[in-house]
């Protein structure tokens, strides 16, 4: 028997419930179909108990620092109070009957299952059909890629979700990818006394962000004890023992008790009936218009649409699509500054465009780098204290298009930035700014008035140094 619904939802993940909670208070009849967990990856798998995984790591370390910083101190890792914590306050022991409670007592009507789409706006799952009055939004997220590597499929090998789980941890850890969550994962796992050898098959980690970064990371990394292979290409993984091999194309063999695959995720588009609602998807990603829409009546957001797997950028979308079903013309989706943090020690923050896409796209490029150690608040942070901030501006309008930086809360540096970027400041104004002293922020006002004075790393726009850091 058909049924009826204002909005149907194919996903109820962190960006999913979101929408959804926003309609539902503005009085739209929603229909939730989710297969797994109604909050999605961030809550249970991914941002929250991974944080919580780097808040300990991150305070054994500095523990750790107190040798020759503050006197003496001995430290014993236990990886059963962050199992417990990630249990108790993360993830509920991995059941959303709370998230499931909170959507059916806002009114919507849940429905656990893989929902198809079968008409232009209408949905099967669980052999029911629902008419979507308003139309569908599509939210189904991503999963772990699984690279096809002869012999992986015959051992037992860990995704991010064993590893988030995990109560007793292995003596020795091999990760499959130098990306984000394979250095912050890699860095905790070491942290916790588990012998991890990172394998990158791009000459560099974090090959994403700047070169410099990668520096930085792979000299913390290595300080740590941390083995990089960088330029690796894995030709075949195969069961050592109780543990697993993974053979190198250099000819290194490599053996460690556990295999962690973090070689990036992939949209889950597969089994959705896009083509029955007039939706060709040629690439990794579906196609949307500035306003999220994939076609009449149906909206789609979140990890399916690209530009970069991030929960705030999910949100952000999330605040179009409901606005835009409720017909209160939102503003174009725009991604010029779109933040992301790495959050390894140091941690990494960047925004807008790396010094390589500025001058690809033909911006008339000039750089500034500040090193966090010829910083006063670097210098006295001591160990831990290094990193840079890293600013990209157009020569010509004098406004910055792109930022990183590096080192204790890189992040939160970030954010000042990014709302320069954001909000068009010039450089003018920001060298006029008072910063607080000393901060790792002032960091910002440095390079900014390096860049003035031109004694920073200025570029021409052939790339070449005009002048030397």
């Amino acid at each position: 028997m058909e049924e009826h619904a204002g909005v149907v939802m194919l996903g109820l993940g962190t960006g999913g419930e979101d929408v959804a909670l926003q309609l539902l208070h503005a009085g739209v009849d929603v229909v939730g179909i989710e297969p797994a967990l109604v909050g999605g990856e961030c809550p249970y798998w991914a941002c929250i108990p991974s944080k919580m995984m780097i808040r300990a790591a991150n305070a054994l370390q500095e523990a750790r620092r107190v040798v020759g910083l503050a006197g003496t101190a001995h430290v014993t890792p236990d990886w059963a109070p962050v199992a417990r914590r990630i249990r108790e306050q993360a993830t509920g022991g991995w059941d959303d009957s709370t998230a499931v409670a909170r959507f059916e007592g806002r009114g919507g009507r849940f429905v656990r299952g893989r929902g198809e789409i079968t008409g232009p706006r209408t949905v099967a799952v669980e052999g029911r059909s629902f008419t979507a009055e308003r139309g569908i939004v599509i939210a189904t997220g991503s999963r772990p890629v699984i690279p096809p590597i002869p012999g992986l499929e015959d051992v037992d090998y860990w995704t991010t979700h064993d590893a988030i789980a995990v109560e007793r941890l292995p003596r020795s850890l091999i990760v499959l990818g130098g990306g984000a969550v394979g250095c912050e994962l890699g860095q905790v796992f070491s942290r916790f006394d588990v012998a991890v050898t990172i394998v990158e098959g791009l000459d560099r980690l974090l090959a994403a962000e700047e070169p410099e970064v990668s520096e930085v990371i792979e000299t913390a990394f290595a300080a740590e004890g941390i083995a990089v292979r960088t330029g690796a290409q894995v030709v075949r993984v195969e069961a050592d023992g109780r543990g697993v091999a993974v053979l190198l194309n250099g000819g290194e063999r490599i053996s460690a008790d556990r295999l962690l695959v973090a070689t990036g995720r992939t949209a889950n588009l597969e089994g959705l009936g896009l083509a029955t609602a007039g939706i060709h998807v040629s690439g990794r990603f579906l196609p949307v218009d500035d306003r999220l829409r994939a076609a009449d009546g149906i909206w789609a957001f979140g990890d399916v649409t690209g530009e970069g797997m991030f929960t705030s950028k999910t949100l952000y979308q999330a605040a179009i699509v409901a606005a835009d079903i409720l017909g209160e013309d939102p503003p174009p989706a725009d991604y010029t500054t779109l933040p992301r943090v790495t959050f390894t020690d140091p941690e990494v923050g960047s925004v807008g465009l790396s010094e390589a896409a500025a001058r690809a796209v033909g911006i008339d490029v000039a750089v500034t780098v500040k090193d966090l150690t010829a910083t006063f608040r670097g210098w006295i942070h001591g160990p831990g204290g290094v990193g840079f901030v890293k600013m990209i501006a157009d020569r010509r309008s004098g406004l910055l298009v792109g930022a990183t930086a590096v080192g204790p809360h890189g992040g939160e540096v970030l954010g000042m930035v990014a709302t320069a970027i954001h909000a068009g400041v010039p450089l003018e104004v920001l060298g006029r700014m008072i910063f607080a002293f000393p901060s790792f922020h002032g960091a910002v006002g440095e390079a900014v008035g390096a860049y003035a004075r031109g004694v920073g790393r200025v570029l021409d726009p052939s790339g070449t140094p005009m002048l030397p850091v």
